[in-house]
Formats: C-alpha cells, structure tokens, sequence
C-alpha cells in the first residue's frame, strides 16, 4: 500500500522555528520529525510515499536527495496553491497516480498507532474510508467522531463544546481510502475533508473508524513540541530516544548521549545530549534534550527544554520549559521560561527575561 503524507502547513503556531524550516523538518530529539513518521509507516510496510508539500518544499527535496526516508521511496507532489487536506489529498494522490486503496496520515502526528489494524479493518468492513481515532481528556478542539457498534460513523462533529461531545474519541489523522473518494473531492480549490467530504461519505454511509489508545501527539504547539521530547527521554515510547543513543550513566542517571559529548559537570539526569554538545563545570540540566554543537556555559541551568543544534545559553542564565532555535544564543544571566521559543540564530541581551515569548531576532 501507498501512502500520502500531508505536509504543506507553515506551522505558525511553532513559529519562529518554522519561519526558517518548515514543521515536519524540526527534530525531535535529534532527528527531524518527518524521518520519525515515515518510519512509523515502513514499520507497517509501507514502501512508497507521497509527501504533499507546500510550505518550503525544497527544505525537504534538498534534505533528501537520495528519494527515500527510513527506506519509503519518495515522490513529491508540490501544492501550486493551499489546497486544505481533502483538496491536497486528491492533488497528492493524481501526481503520485494513486490508484489503489491508500494510506493518509498527517506528517506533524507521532504515533504509535496500529497502522496495519486500521487498514485491515478498512478491508474487513468494505469501508470507501476509514479513520484512525484516539482518546483525548478534551475533545473541544478536534473533530469527533461517534460511531454505531460496526464502526460505521453516524456523524462527523467539527470541534463541539466539550460538555457536548458525544465521544471522547477524535480524528487521529490517519485515513485508509479507496480512489472513489477522491472522485468527491473537488479539484484545485480548498476542501477540507473535516467539513465537505467526511460528512458526504457519512450520508453516503461508507465511512468507518477504529479507535486505538496507542500513543498519539498532534506536535503543533511548542508545549505539544516539548512534550514530544519529553515523552522520549522519559521512556513513554518504546526502545531508545534516537537510534544512536547510548544510555551513559557516568554522566548522570537517565542520561542519554550521541557520539563525543563534553559535559563537565555532575548535574545532569534525564536528559539527552547530542553529537558534540558541551556543558562547563556548574551547570545543570535535567529533563532537557541539547542538540548536536549546543552550549552550556558555567553556571548555566537548563530544566525541562530543547537547545537545537548549534544554540547556547550563556554562564549564569536559566532556560525552562522552553525551546531555543538552532543557533541562537542566550546572553548571560538572562531568564527563558512559560514555554519561550527562541528562533534560529536570534540572541537576547544579557539580563533579559523572556516569560512565554517569541523572540524571532536581537532583543
């Protein structure tokens, strides 16, 4: 089976990271996340793959000339205009000459969802499209989706107040489809497939989904970016936070290096370092991941954060709960907190408080 994989966004509510590279190209924990969901899909045997791009897409043609992530074969379909998902779905899909029963999944969702369940239920119930559904604790903010005891969908409920959603259970992002939906969809103008095709195939009554609690994480907003990290370090998923990672616990309890690091303090636990990441005596850091050439300098402390590669906290600050973009530099005694994000190469002045800020530039 093939799969389309939606990755036009420009990420705005990550920015300013993604005023430079695009979402899906950010790493989470030292590899870029579009690499950590087409392993998901090879996992399940998936072999080939379109990636709908639209924002920035020679970030991703450049990043991989080769035509393969995690050995899925590449082709690209380039969106001449925001087509919304249902509308980028079909144009994905035509330049990638889909044929066949095929595979959706956003390119911004970690998962450790059973890919292969949902597409045999796809098969089992004759579905013309099945979703993938998740848990959440507040469903306000997704589309829900009830369903009869076959998994047939009786309604699809764009974002309902939360005391009026009749399932906690929500569009996971991950779609089976049969090539006649793409027939519903309009072509080259914006479609959402929440709005106009779900609710077609709902009347039409053709549309099923599953549920699964695996894991699951919508990686849009910087707390959901830090999350992802987090949920790494601290073993929520399974098998080691990044394919190269060595547990070392010379270093601290729970701390994870890739390659040659130099961290000279013994203030670190549950954290990741990167390829040449280095930390100066009294520093601390804990729960944070720090990318590849990142630097700590004396008496620095970092807690509970993301430094990308490149990027260095000067002596005598503090960053928590933040993420600092590749190549910036935080000045000396400065405060970074409440889910700060520092974009790639801006500096703040020594002194400055950053308190749940964006900083794409010199402050």
């Amino acid at each position: 089976m093939r799969a389309v994989v939606l990755v036009g966004g420009e990420g705005t509510r990550l920015r300013p990271l993604t005023l430079t590279t695009p979402k899906q190209m950010l790493p989470i924990v030292e590899q870029p996340m579009i690499e950590r969901v087409l392993g998901q899909l090879a996992r399940h045997g998936i072999e080939e793959a379109v990636l709908s791009l639209g924002y920035r897409p020679d970030a991703f043609i450049n990043a991989y000339p080769g035509g393969t992530i995690a050995g899925v074969r590449l082709s690209y379909a380039v969106e001449p205009s925001p087509l919304d998902t249902a509308g980028a779905i079909r144009f994905a899909a035509e330049q990638g000459a889909v044929d066949d029963t095929f595979l959706v999944v956003n390119g911004d969702v970690l998962t450790d969802a059973d890919i292969s369940a949902v597409i045999d239920f796809h098969r089992q119930r004759g579905a013309e499209a099945t979703i993938g559904l998740t848990p959440v604790d507040d469903p306000s903010a997704f589309g829900v989706v009830p369903t009869d005891e076959q998994g047939k969908v009786t309604a699809f409920i764009e974002k309902p107040p939360r005391d009026e959603a009749p399932t906690n259970l929500i569009n996971a992002g991950i779609y089976v489809l049969e090539p006649s939906v793409l027939g519903r969809i309009r072509r080259d103008v914006r479609v959402s497939i929440e709005r106009e095709t779900f609710p077609t195939l709902v009347a039409a009554g053709t549309l099923f989904a599953v549920g699964s609690d695996a894991y699951w994480l919508d990686t849009g907003t910087p707390d959901a970016y830090l999350r992802a990290h987090r949920d790494l370090l601290l073993g929520r998923r399974s098998g080691p936070p990044h394919p190269d990672a060595e547990l070392d616990p010379s270093i601290g309890p729970g701390v994870w290096r890739i390659g040659a690091v130099d961290v000279g303090t013994e203030s670190v636990v549950r954290s990741l370092f990167g390829r040449g990441a280095s930390v100066a005596p009294g520093a601390s850091v804990e729960d944070s991941v720090i990318g590849q050439d990142a630097v700590i300098e004396e008496s620095a402390s970092v807690v509970g954060s993301v430094l990308l590669p490149g990027a260095r906290v000067a002596s005598k600050a503090r960053v928590e709960g933040s993420v600092i973009g590749p190549g910036a530099i935080v000045g000396q005694r400065c405060i970074i907190h409440a889910l700060s994000v520092i974009g790639a190469g801006a500096v703040t002045a020594s002194g400055t408080v950053i308190d749940g800020e964006r900083v794409a530039a010199a402050v």
